[in-house]
């Protein structure tokens, strides 16, 4: 038994580095915060996220042999109704996860091949949004075939997108002492240029820092397989909290030195790692080759997300539907194995997010980065059901043994759970508030707001309603 226990400390950092950090998370919070954001990954990496990643550890250890996750972790502390509705909240807020992803596919693909932001700037947001609609039907149908090439596909391009990561902070690091290159944000010497403003707008932006630290839950399965999981885990996890603290701080000083801080461009979240990479280029003398590289990787990685998000949320939903929860329609599968249905409903939630903000956003890079930003209101609400678990583990301490602890106090442990609870949803409900001003647009604003509140009531209200209905199946199905 002891000898399938092999992964090392650094090989479950380097597992859980890849699955949790990306570029992505560098440029959004670069471009909601500017260069002070700095100070707000130090300040969120020790009150969350090391706590967060350590919390899965004891969690996972406890409950090693469950296959359902968050929901597992549920079941066993509460009650199987509250474990549907984390399952449910784990499907449901991919739902603008997907959305979005077109529209990621779009954009990287106007820049491999017109090597330009013209796609973000120029074009209508529901024109971008009807055809944004025939990617993703397109991948719906390929997604229910079960077409392993994409996952593979979408392997090689996570990683490639991870080296591209890397090496964006090593060029743009090296830039001005290899390249002679100035820096884009002034006073980068001076500690004021990195102290937040900590004022409401500042608090309406935690979100997104909430949501690029998230999903740590998605290493729990490896908890097990490591040697020492006990001292080598916690190990592993302090390691990742360092790689992601690391390539947060050096990634955002590098994207003030390559934009102005003080002058960020309104198209930053669509177009900044783009633009990024091709300034990088300009500085080395090759022209748009890092900038091409990065296009490519990102749109495979786009599509093998896609394809992958539209699957496997559906399987953890669907895979082990209690019937009391779940309604038979809902969970039947076809002779390939696929829950058409769940597909089906899966579609018409997405196609309806896709198609409805258009109407009152009119352009693509406002629809984009409101899409981006409801994710981060969204993608967080799982969160909440993987602290809750922790302070319902260490309530009920005497009936479960954990090989891995994160506090051996229980009472502690219970008041750090709640914290990380009320801290995510403080933030989520801050980032409902939308990131323009009120002055400039009070329509857009308000019609923002509006789809921020709705969205989220809408996903919580449909997860009660499939009870309902699998309740009058339960009781009408024939008795043997």
């Amino acid at each position: 038994m002891q000898e399938e226990k092999k992964l090392r400390w650094y090989n479950v950092a380097l597992i859980a580095f890849v699955s949790v950090w990306g570029l992505g998370n560098v440029v959004n919070n670069y471009a909601s915060q500017g260069i002070s954001v700095i100070t707000s990954w130090i300040l969120i990496m020790l009150l969350y996220f090391v706590p967060y990643a350590l919390i899965v550890g004891q969690l996972g250890s406890t409950f090693k042999d469950g296959n359902g996750g968050v929901s597992t972790w549920i079941k066993e502390t509460t009650t199987k109704r509250l474990a549907y509705y984390a399952a449910w909240t784990y499907w449901v807020v991919h739902i603008p996860y997907l959305a979005q992803k077109p529209q990621g596919i779009l954009i990287a693909l106007g820049w491999a091949v017109k090597q330009n932001g013209d796609l973000v700037n120029t074009m209508p947001a529901m024109q971008v949004s009807l055809i944004s609609l025939v990617i993703f039907l397109a991948f719906l149908w390929v997604s229910s075939k079960g077409l392993a090439t994409l996952k593979r596909i979408g392997s090689i391009a996570g990683m490639s997108m991870f080296v591209m990561s890397l090496l964006f902070i090593l060029l743009a690091v090296a830039a001005p002492s290899i390249r002679g290159a100035s820096f884009a944000t002034p006073n980068m010497g001076d500690i004021k240029t990195y102290l937040p403003n900590f004022n409401f707008a500042y608090f309406t932006t935690i979100s997104m820092l909430v949501f690029a630290v998230g999903g740590a839950e998605k290493i729990s399965p490896y908890v097990n397989n490591t040697k020492n999981p006990a001292k080598e885990f916690p190990k592993g996890m302090l390691a990742l909290a360092a790689m992601v603290a690391v390539c947060a701080l050096l990634g955002s000083f590098a994207m003030g030195m390559l934009f102005d801080s003080n002058n960020i461009p309104d198209d930053l979240m669509a177009n900044g790692a783009y633009v990024a990479f091709q300034k990088l280029g300009t500085y080395y003398g090759v022209g748009n080759f890092f900038m091409i590289l990065y296009a490519i990787a990102n749109t495979l990685a786009q599509v093998s997300a896609l394809a992958f998000s539209i699957d496997a949320p559906l399987k953890i939903l669907l895979g082990d539907a209690d019937e009391e929860y779940i309604p038979r329609k809902l969970a039947k599968l076809n002779s390939k194995g696929t829950p058409v249905n769940g597909y089906a409903m899966t579609g018409i939630l997405v196609s309806i997010l896709i198609i409805v903000p258009a109407i009152g956003i009119g352009n693509m890079n406002d629809l984009y980065k409101w899409l981006l930003n409801l994710n981060a209101v969204v993608m967080p609400l799982r969160y909440l059901w993987v602290f809750f678990a922790y302070m319902m583990l260490n309530r009920l301490h005497k009936n479960f043994t954990s090989e891995y602890k994160f506090v051996k106090n229980h009472k502690v442990g219970y008041v750090i759970g709640a914290w990380c609870f009320i801290f995510t949803a403080f933030a989520c409900i801050l980032g409902m508030v939308p990131k323009i001003e009120y002055a400039a647009d009070p329509q857009a604003w308000v019609f923002q707001f509006a789809l921020n509140v709705i969205t989220p009531i809408i996903f919580v209200a449909l997860g009660m309603i499939l009870p309902a209905i699998a309740k009058r199946e339960f009781a009408n199905k024939p008795k043997v």
